[in-house]
């Protein structure tokens, strides 16, 4: 009986709030980019339009920062979150984070989530990488590969490293619009 009554209050609780279960996907915690703060995915990213990407300070596409900046201000009110993922899968990547954050923070001006250096790809890859290989079948070729996930957390889809954040525009918005 204790059982049930348990469960009601739980069931109320979930409803009463609003709240739903988080995908799979999101189930993930990781360090910002010299910090201690750790984000929830869950918590922090449940029901936004995520783009994922895996940087590098020293590579030709780091430029790309500028565009990954201006998607995340320009829609950012709207429920797009991006989140990039500094690597040394590539051999491009400072071992020293104080290095890193300079070319974010101050020579490209981010303000959306970096997190700490880790792997993107093969055996040692993050776990939340790992669920998106897995959800879209394509592992990082080069750094700046990119990943879309909807709101719904379950629909993912892989963009090659020479695709610029300005030709996701549109499709972003498009993901954006649906609730």
């Amino acid at each position: 009986m204790n059982i049930l009554i348990l469960l009601a209050v739980m069931l109320f609780s979930v409803s009463a709030t609003g709240a739903t279960p988080c995908s799979d996907l999101l189930n993930y915690k990781m360090s910002k980019l010299r910090s201690s703060e750790v984000l929830d995915f869950c918590q922090a990213f449940q029901g936004k339009v995520i783009l994922t990407v895996n940087t590098a300070s020293n590579c030709g596409f780091t430029p790309q920062f500028k565009g990954l900046e201006a998607l995340y201000q320009k829609y950012k009110d709207q429920g797009l979150v991006v989140i990039g993922f500094p690597s040394n899968d590539f051999n491009q990547e400072f071992d020293a984070p104080e290095k890193t954050a300079k070319v974010c923070y101050i020579n490209y001006g981010v303000t959306f989530p970096m997190l700490e250096k880790s792997a993107v790809k093969g055996a040692l890859a993050n776990a939340f990488f790992q669920k998106l290989i897995k959800a879209t079948g394509q592992t990082p070729e080069w750094n700046f590969y990119k990943y879309l996930i909807a709101r719904d957390g379950s629909t993912v889809e892989a963009f090659a490293s020479n695709v610029t954040p300005e030709q996701l525009d549109s499709k972003i918005s498009s993901l954006l619009s649906q609730k």
